[in-house]
């Protein structure tokens, strides 16, 4: 990670979770850090659980990346205020409690792919216009799912409607950003990053019946894998990393 100090880092859905936990170690890792969420309250609550010296390094501002108006006014600010953006962690995503077939989804389907799709379409869009600017070495992350690589449903659970589509949206994105990345002539980085079941509160209380009995992830798990994905090499690139924990059996 000595490649990113003092570099700048943007982590969306960092308000709980996984990417609470990656603001929290990017910024121990020596790299400012800019945590995108609708509570930023949140984010700035985690600033003393850092040490002292490090706690200005973590910055909150409010964005929800549903809404390309504030995703474009956000990222404008971060490039100004920081000279550039040089790390882009894709975090957010949700889930939402209806079925394909219902009558009434329109909303909730739109949610899901407004955020976990397009948000994360725009947000790189956006960071790709400040690392062309400053042409500095960068890395884009998706975070992405095993759901995204494969889909294992059973009539019995409750329907996971747009979110695995919305996952595979994201492992198609990938591939076009590396050749799209390549074509820029700029030396960016894009790695999908696809865990398997991970104890966080993206889970709505109809989908508990859906988590496994038996070993998960955890936020600390994920973080630990987006640092290993930084820390390679500039001649390195890691297009896709699936992580399950020991002993899943899906």
């Amino acid at each position: 990670m000595e490649q990113w100090k003092n570099r700048v880092a943007v982590v969306t859905g960092a308000s709980s979770g996984i990417g609470a936990r990656l603001v929290m170690d990017l910024v121990k890792a020596g790299m400012i850090t800019v945590g995108l969420a609708r509570r930023v309250d949140q984010i700035e609550s985690l600033k003393k659980e850092l040490p002292a010296n490090l706690r200005f390094n973590l910055h909150a501002m409010k964005c929800d990346v549903s809404q390309e108006e504030e995703i474009i006014r956000v990222f404008e600010l971060i490039d100004a205020k920081f000279n550039g953006i040089d790390v882009l962690i894709n975090n957010a995503g949700i889930i939402r409690d209806t079925a394909l077939i219902n009558a009434d989804n329109s909303v909730a389907i739109r949610e899901i792919m407004d955020t976990n799709v397009m948000g994360l379409v725009f947000c790189t869009r956006e960071a790709y216009k400040s690392m062309d600017k400053h042409g500095r070495n960068s890395h884009v992350v998706h975070i992405n799912s095993i759901v995204g690589k494969y889909f294992l449903g059973f009539v019995s659970q409750p329907s996971l409607n747009m979110y695995p589509p919305s996952k595979f949206a994201v492992s198609a994105i990938t591939e076009i950003h590396r050749q799209e990345f390549i074509r820029s002539k700029k030396h960016i980085k894009v790695t999908s990053l696809s865990p398997g079941v991970v104890l966080t509160d993206i889970f709505l209380p109809e989908h508990k019946s859906l988590i496994p009995q038996g070993p998960h992830l955890l936020p600390e798990d994920i973080s630990a894998s987006v640092l290993h994905i930084l820390g390679t090499p500039p001649h390195v690139q890691i297009h896709e990393l699936t992580i399950k924990p020991f002993g899943e059996l899906i």
